[in-house]
């Protein structure tokens, strides 16, 4: 094993290779994956859902619960959700309700 200022330059390849290794193989299977999504679109599914989806069961369930909370509180601040009724809207943005 030759040192070349100080470093083991056999290890250092060596790490190098198998880093370039699995480089290779993270690419093929992100290949693979484009292919499955490029699938399922054209079976009709929604790829960005699914990736929604995807990255929401990656998450803890607690932390899911958490930013659906957020979500909902935050549709319901600027008038989005979808269970908000108009004429309770109104009601809220008279002078007296508004709590500045």
């Amino acid at each position: 094993m030759a040192d070349v200022g100080g470093v083991a330059a056999d290890h250092l390849r060596s790490y190098i290779e198998r880093i370039e290794r699995l480089e290779e193989e993270k690419k093929g299977i992100a290949d693979d994956i484009k292919e499955i999504f490029a699938e399922a679109k054209g079976t009709g599914f929604d790829v960005k859902a699914m990736r929604a989806v995807l990255r929401l069961r990656k998450m803890d369930k607690a932390d899911v619960q958490e930013q659906e909370y957020m979500i909902d509180l935050y549709k319901h601040a600027l008038g989005m959700a979808a269970d908000e009724n108009p004429a309770e809207d109104d009601a809220e943005n008279e002078p007296e309700a508004a709590a500045f």
